[in-house]
């Protein structure tokens, strides 16, 4: 993902509305909401939650489909996930040692963060000598 589409996706949630409708869609998955649905979760006029949710579809983040007289929305986790991932893309240097101590501190950090290999010892002469003398299987 390019930095100008972060940017995008970025403007869009920095309102507190187009925020909280966002966390409205996302635990709803491929169900999703429609406008009405929304616009009742968050005690706003239909006409107000619709003009944050076409920033939303704008960005990006959100899908919309017709259903008759609706329009359901739904989260666009893909992208949410590429601008994650450019956000904590060489996160701590690479180093999976630096990024523990946050997944320890942090809530809900483990589905965001990639899964942190376990730390190896460094490898030296007394392990590398007994690594030899090993009998192979």
């Amino acid at each position: 993902m390019d930095k100008s589409k972060v940017l995008e996706v970025m403007t869009a949630l920095s309102s507190e509305v187009r925020l909280d409708a966002y966390r409205q869609l996302v635990p709803r998955g491929a169900t999703g909401m429609v406008a009405g649905e929304i616009a009742a979760a968050l005690g706003l006029p239909l006409s107000n939650t619709s003009f944050h949710l076409k920033t939303l579809t704008l960005s990006g983040l959100a899908t919309v489909e017709q259903e008759g007289r609706y329009q359901r929305y739904r989260a666009n986790i893909p992208v949410m996930l590429e601008v994650i991932a450019f956000l904590t893309e060489n996160c701590c240097a690479n180093d999976p040692a630096r990024c523990r101590q946050y997944r320890d501190r942090v809530p809900g950090v483990e589905a965001v963060l990639p899964a942190l290999p376990t730390a190896r010892p460094p490898r030296t002469r007394a392990r590398r000598v007994a690594a030899r003398r090993r009998p192979r299987p």
